[in-house]
C-alpha cells in the first residue's frame, strides 16, 4: 500500500515512511492510493485480532504480521474492559459505545495506545529518534502522552489552549513525570494550536533538523486505528446500523465513513456538533464558514477548521490534489469553503446528517440519561445521544461515548448532582504536581522551547 498526499505535491509514502511523517510535505493529509475491502472479521476473534486483520492492508509489508498482532494485543491489554470498546443498551433501538476504557479515559486511547507503540517499533529498526509535536482540544494530548511516555526514541510536546480545556484534561497531561514529555499551554484557542502545529511542519528546515512526527488525527495511524471500532460495533449488532458521533475535527466520524467505505455494514452518520456548529451548518445547508470559537462545556468539539475534512474533501474532487488545495487555500483567504451542489449530492447527503446541541441541551440529555437508565455520561457524548434521539427512532444507532464522565465532572454533577469519580489509576490525580509552560501564540517562542527540549541529534 502506497500513500498520497491530498494536496498532491508530495511524493507517495509507505505506511511506516507516512507514520513518521504525519503531514505531508506539502501541507497535505496522506491517504490510502486506494481503500481496500475489509477482511470480515470471525466472530470467536477478539479486538486485537479484529484490530490486526483490519488494518493489516494499509500496513503492508512494512510491518510483519506477527508483529503487528503483538503490539495490538499489548496496546489493548492496557483498557480497564476486555472487550476494549463494549457496546450498552439504553432503550429500545440506542446504544452506547463505551470508548473510554483506556488508559486517559477517552476514545484517543484505542488509537493512540497503538500508534506509540508502532512509532517506537519502526525507530527502533531504523535506530532513528524523532519530536512528535501536536495540538489538543483536550483528550488528545493525554492520550498521546500515555501513548509514548515509554518510548525510547520519541519527544512529544503537546499545545493546549490555556483555560480552554477541563482541570482532569489539563491535569492528565501537566502531571505527568516523564523526560521525553512536554506541555505547552498557548494563550489562545485550539485552532491557534493547530496552526501553530502545522506551520512547524510547513518548515522544511526545522521539520529535517527536529525530524517532526505528528501524533493529532493529520496522522494516517489514528485513523486507521480508529476504523476498528466501527467494525465490531456494526458486527456486533448484525448492521447495517446508524452512528451518532460526537465531531469536532472530522477524525472520528471520518474514521467510520473508511470502514463502511471499506464494507462495513453502516447506513449512515449523524454528526453532533455543539454551538461550534461549522460542521452541522456545512452538512444541513453547505455551510462551510469560519465563525469565533465559542467555549463550552463541550470543550474537546470546540473547534472551526475541522482538519480531517481535507481528506473527504480530497474525495470529493475527484482525489485532484491540485483542486483541493485551491479550495484550502481559499478557505483560509475567505473563511469560507465552497463546494459543489453536485458533490454535495453525491457525497455528503444520504451519507451525513447534523445536529447542533447546545449547552443547555447538554446539561438536560445528561439529566434525562441518567434518569432513564442510570448511567452517566460526559458532555460531548450527551451531544450524541441527544442527535440520535432527535433524528432516529426507527433503526438501530449508536452513539460514541468518547469519555469517561469524569474528566468533566463539573458539568454532570450540574446535571445529575453527581460527582463522578475517576477509576482507581487516576484517583489520586488532582493532588500530583503539575509541570507548567505558558507560551504566547507565536510561532517563534513556540519553535524556541520545541528545539531546546528535542533531544534529535543532526
Amino acid at each position: 500500500m502506497r500513500f498520497r498526499s491530498t494536496r498532491g505535491a508530495a511524493p507517495e509514502l509507505g505506511f511506516s515512511d507516512t507514520l513518521l511523517s504525519g503531514l505531508a510535505p506539502d501541507g497535505g493529509l496522506y491517504v490510502p492510493e486506494r481503500w481496500p475491502m475489509l477482511d470480515v472479521p470471525s466472530a470467536a476473534d477478539d479486538y486485537a485480532t479484529t484490530a490486526a486483520k483490519v488494518m493489516s492492508p494499509y500496513v503492508g509489508d512494512d510491518i510483519d504480521g506477527e508483529a503487528l498482532t503483538s503490539m495490538c494485543r499489548e496496546a489493548y491489554a492496557t483498557f480497564r474492559h476486555p472487550a476494549v470498546a463494549p457496546l450498552v443498551q439504553i432503550d429500545d433501538h440506542q446504544w452506547v459505545l463505551e470508548l473510554f476504557h483506556g488508559p486517559t479515559l477517552a476514545f484517543k486511547d484505542v488509537a493512540l495506545q497503538l500508534v506509540g507503540r508502532l512509532f517506537d517499533h519502526v525507530l527502533a529498526e531504523r535506530s532513528e529518534r524523532i519530536t512528535i509535536v501536536g495540538a489538543t482540544s483536550g483528550d488528545t494530548g493525554s492520550a498521546a502522552i500515555d501513548g509514548v511516555r515509554h518510548c525510547s526514541n520519541v519527544d512529544i510536546v503537546i499545545l493546549y489552549p490555556q483555560g480552554r480545556t477541563s482541570e482532569v484534561q489539563r491535569r492528565q497531561m501537566t502531571t505527568v513525570d516523564a523526560p521525553n514529555v512536554h506541555t505547552v499551554a498557548v494563550d489562545g484557542t485550539f485552532d491557534d494550536c493547530q496552526d501553530l502545529v502545522k506551520a512547524m511542519f510547513a518548515d522544511p528546515v526545522l521539520r529535517a533538523e527536529l525530524k517532526l512526527s505528528a501524533v493529532n488525527s493529520i496522522n494516517w495511524a489514528r485513523v486507521m486505528a480508529q476504523v476498528v471500532y466501527y467494525v465490531t460495533a456494526s458486527n456486533a449488532l448484525s448492521g447495517p446500523v446508524r452512528f451518532s458521533v460526537p465531531t469536532g475535527n472530522f477524525g472520528n466520524v471520518l474514521a467510520g465513513w473508511i470502514a463502511r467505505r471499506s464494507g462495513a455494514p453502516i447506513r449512515d452518520f449523524i454528526v453532533s456538533s455543539n454551538a461550534n456548529d461549522i460542521l452541522t451548518r456545512f452538512i444541513e445547508h453547505g455551510d462551510m464558514s469560519m465563525g469565533e470559537v465559542v467555549p463550552t462545556l463541550s470543550p474537546s468539539m470546540d473547534i472551526q477548521v475541522s482538519s480531517n475534512f481535507e481528506r473527504l474533501l480530497f474525495e470529493m474532487v475527484g482525489r485532484d490534489g491540485a483542486a483541493t488545495a485551491e479550495r484550502l487555500a481559499g478557505f483560509r483567504d475567505s473563511g469560507r469553503l465552497d463546494v459543489p451542489e453536485s458533490a454535495m449530492d453525491e457525497w455528503i447527503r444520504g451519507s451525513f446528517r447534523a445536529f447542533r446541541v447546545d449547552d443547555a441541551a447538554t446539561l438536560t440529555e445528561i439529566s434525562r440519561v441518567h434518569a432513564e437508565c442510570g448511567m452517566l455520561i460526559d458532555p460531548h457524548t450527551a451531544t450524541a445521544t441527544a442527535a440520535a434521539r432527535e433524528l432516529v427512532d426507527d433503526a438501530d444507532v449508536i452513539s460514541l461515548a468518547t469519555a469517561h464522565p469524569a474528566k468533566f465532572p463539573d458539568a454532570v454533577e450540574q446535571a445529575t448532582g453527581i460527582r463522578p469519580e475517576l477509576p482507581g489509576a487516576l484517583v489520586d490525580l488532582m493532588d500530583r504536581p503539575e509541570r507548567i509552560v505558558r507560551l504566547p501564540a507565536d510561532l517563534a517562542a513556540i519553535t524556541d522551547f520545541v528545539r531546546s527540549v528535542s533531544r534529535v541529534v543532526g
